[in-house]
């Protein structure tokens, strides 16, 4: 169900109730952060796992401050990447602000600043923290497109956008220790990130414990076998291609990464409607392909563990 207005959803969020809305990267499923009531509903609607934390989302840094505390490392990131596709998560310094199961317990807040206008003016006028994962049952492909966030949740409320621009989640930096760390890719690089600020970010650390969403070995899954890397197809697979190429779907003719993240996950659901496994050829995994190699080796896994 659509709906017409910021102000409309505004009201939802504020009684409680989720609704869907749009960013930059995908679209998001939004309760207001400090309510255990709405949050529990997110879990719930999407069939998360409890230990999975959310990630706040608000219009700008000040926001943030009220309730985590930026290091110099994050402060910069920020005030490189913010509003933008980029979560950080920080050590919580108000609790009262970001409930406890939207953390999972932890004593940390992954926290955003989407720059897509809808979001943005949603979260101005709301005027507190919502938590937003995608629009999606867990470990399913992310939604992009209102008629994506439908198809999972009918009867939840939309605040309707364009396509997501991005097409992909944020890239995820934990800023709690000494070097930053990169917990999940995205279409914001690594690259990028260290070029625009100087800072060294760590890559080699595989987390023990899940402090961020985007670390489960299980995500993005369609619902057919999956295979990835592939240099051919078998006789009933549709091969999704990259470049100049033969093949069923396409991610992007001309071998550009950043479409081929924009289009991913619609194209995965497009193909998932007509029941055949796939199969996608290698992507070059630089820049925004390590992002998009790291969403389709968890989606991966699916095929893998059955």
């Amino acid at each position: 169900m659509s709906i017409k207005s910021i102000q409309e959803a505004t009201q939802l969020l504020l009684n409680n109730k989720v609704v869907a809305f749009p960013t930059e990267t995908v679209y998001g499923l939004g309760a207001r952060a400090d309510s255990a009531e709405a949050v529990k509903k997110i879990y719930e609607l999407k069939g998360r796992p409890n230990h999975n934390p959310l990630i706040a989302h608000l219009p700008s840094l000040e926001h943030a401050i009220e309730f985590a505390q930026f290091n110099d490392a994050a402060l910069q990131l920020a005030n490189s990447f913010w509003p933008g596709p980029l979560t950080l998560v920080l050590p919580l310094t108000d609790p009262s602000k970001i409930t406890d199961s939207a953390r999972a317990g932890l004593s940390t807040v992954a926290v955003r600043c989407p720059s897509h206008p809808i979001a943005q003016e949603l979260l101005k006028e709301v005027s507190i923290p919502i938590v937003a994962p995608s629009a999606n049952l867990s470990n399913r492909i992310s939604p992009t497109c209102p008629d994506h966030v439908r198809q999972y949740f009918p009867n939840t409320p939309i605040l309707e956008g364009d396509q997501s621009q991005m097409g992909l989640e944020s890239t995820i930096i934990d800023t709690t220790s000494e070097m930053p760390t990169l917990l999940r890719p995205g279409t914001l690089s690594v690259e990028q990130i260290e070029q625009t600020t100087g800072l060294t970010i760590n890559t080699s650390t595989k987390a023990k414990n899940i402090t961020a969403p985007g670390q489960l070995d299980l995500h993005y899954a369609p619902t057919v076998p999956l295979r990835i890397n592939v240099s051919s197809k078998n006789a009933n697979e549709i091969l999704i291609g990259f470049g100049n190429m033969q093949c069923d779907y396409n991610l992007s003719p001309k071998g550009c990464l950043i479409e081929g993240s924009h289009n991913l996950y619609n194209l995965l659901l497009q193909v998932e409607k007509i029941g055949q496994p796939m199969a996608i050829c290698p992507i070059p995994n630089i820049g925004a392909g390590i992002a998009i190699n790291d969403r389709l080796n968890r989606a991966a896994n699916n095929t893998k563990a059955s």
